[in-house]
């Protein structure tokens, strides 16, 4: 029997992100996916139920338990930044997250105060669409 693969969407503040990820990967998941949304807060989480993920969770524990556990992990580059999102993001969150064993596909956010030299100054459209392929490529579609 073939074991599931659990896809880990992350955001925070209103999941605004993560919602739109969700909607536009969910419909093209392989069957053996599992999507689960975890949010650092509730607005973030039951944003992304509603937009469709299987399953979601919430809070530092629910990161940080996650992330060991998934085989791809897809979110905004503030969820490897301790404090990042605004505070949002624990440095133990941001531990686990970025030292998880899970491939990982980080959406460059002007609101992390990061700059990723080599990425193009694109719309969050284009960034979530390149995201989902990436995720898409990394399931074997």
């Amino acid at each position: 029997m073939q074991s599931r693969r659990l896809i880990l969407v992350l955001d925070g503040q209103g999941g605004g992100m993560g919602t739109q990820l969700i909607k536009m990967l969910a419909p093209a998941l392989p069957a053996d996916c599992d999507l689960l949304a975890v949010g650092t807060n509730v607005l973030a989480t039951n944003a992304m139920l509603k937009a469709g993920a299987s399953h979601g969770a919430t809070g530092e524990n629910a990161v940080v338990y996650n992330a060991s556990r998934a085989d791809l992990i897809l979110g905004p580059i503030g969820m490897i930044l301790a404090n990042g999102i605004l505070g949002e993001v624990s440095p133990k969150m941001a531990s686990a997250v970025s030292g998880a064993a899970a491939e990982k596909i980080l959406i460059p956010s002007s609101h992390c105060g990061v700059q990723v030299a080599g990425t193009q100054d694109c719309r969050l459209e284009e960034y979530l669409q390149s995201a989902v392929a990436l995720a898409l490529r990394a399931l074997g579609q």
